[in-house]
């Protein structure tokens, strides 16, 4: 017999609970289902659902689009992208492109894709011009990069490589000693890719209750049962709530072209800094479609310095877990979908986009201070 959200949601009624308990779900792609099927409202307001660091858009380092910005306007190039990172903005004068889209606006030869194939495509219909994939994204896209690369990508083809580990995020935040969750929903679809065992340090060495769940509501509420009664029984271990599709070891045929093509590296995420064994660079035997190598370079170390969030946007405290979407200062007054100032307003997986989409208006910090509650 199938067990619904309706019954897993009765089930976490009748738990004794605790005054107030932390669960954060890293994934962007949980969150949009969290926030559209309603289950705040649904569960106990004991319990407080933490979106996390799992929107690959709005993490993806600042100087790396400003770099594609470049490529696009001053090379040339075919510049082709997921189709949210056309309107990330960057930090740079309003008087010159902020954003893919901009840029594409000024001219450039900016292109939206859905799948690496589809740079494969447009690579091999223009042999004559160099195409440049901003290749951002979790494991789950960097899956797909990779086998492209082993299979054999067209000559033309470059790789901007943005890609990050999900992983080391948490890792980070649980070594911080502050991690302000005290359970954790870990995202199905990266488990999907690279197994679920990856997320067996979380329980292990933090003592932290763990669930992998899918994005329909009852795997996800299925998936915060586990952890609540983990959390009450002083029991801490990985649970598999999305068994039809995570399976243990993952994909081996993808690992293997991730770990064909693939170096891992110290990588800087927007906002929150570089963290180690974060980033997919491409090997050495790959050079031959590494942008970084075949064109010019328009790094610039000040930007890694200043390549933080915009001024007054709170997109890095969003993403941390820290602070709620309309807790941010800029959240729905200077920064909306239409014209978004931080990334987390862009993406369809961004904790702000996604509440702003669901219909959540009032500003909370701003209600603060007027009220005097903040300074």
């Amino acid at each position: 017999m199938t067990t619904t959200a309706a019954d897993w949601l009765a089930r976490i009624r009748a738990l004794p609970l605790p005054e107030r308990i932390k669960v954060m779900n890293v994934c962007g792609g949980h969150e949009r289902s969290i926030t559209t099927a309603g289950l705040r409202k649904a569960i106990p307001s004991n319990i407080e659902l933490v979106p996390g660091p799992g929107c690959p858009v709005c993490i993806c380092p600042e100087e790396d689009i400003y770099e594609a910005i470049q490529l696009a306007l001053r090379e040339r190039v075919i510049l082709v992208a997921y189709g949210d990172m056309l309107r990330v903005p960057v930090n740079a004068p309003k008087s010159e492109p902020r954003s893919l889209e901009q840029a594409k606006a000024a001219g450039a030869d900016v292109r939206p894709i859905a799948s690496p194939l589809e740079a494969a495509k447009i690579a091999n219909e223009n042999p004559d011009r160099k195409v440049v994939f901003l290749a951002a994204g979790f494991e789950t896209t960097t899956a797909p990069s990779a086998a492209l690369l082993a299979q054999g990508a067209p000559a033309n083809l470059l790789f901007l490589m943005s890609g990050r580990r999900t992983w080391p995020a948490v890792a980070m935040l649980l070594d911080s000693g502050e991690p302000g969750f005290e359970a954790l929903i870990a995202p199905g679809h990266v488990s999907t890719v690279m197994g679920p065992e990856e997320w067996e340090f979380v329980p292990r060495d933090h003592r932290i209750p763990t669930a992998v769940a899918g994005f329909a509501p009852d795997s996800l509420l299925a998936a915060l049962y586990s952890v609540l009664r983990q959390k009450l029984e002083g029991k801490c271990f990985l649970d598999n709530c999305y068994p039809q599709v995570v399976r243990p070891g993952g994909n081996p045929a993808a690992q293997r072209f991730i770990e064909q093509t693939m170096d891992i590296a110290a990588g800087n995420w927007r906002g929150i800094g570089s963290i180690p064994d974060s980033a997919y660079v491409l090997k050495p035997a790959y050079a031959a479609h590494d942008s970084r190598v075949q064109l010019p370079s328009y790094t610039e170390m000040a930007r890694k310095r200043a390549g933080e969030m915009p001024p007054g946007c709170d997109c890095a405290k969003v993403v941390l877990g820290k602070i709620y979407p309309n807790e941010c200062r800029l959240y729905g007054l200077a920064c909306t979908p239409r014209q978004p100032v931080g990334p987390c307003m862009v993406s369809d997986e961004g904790a702000c986009r996604i509440w702003w989409a669901n219909g959540v208006r009032e500003n909370v910090w701003s209600g603060r201070k007027a009220s005097g509650a903040e300074a």
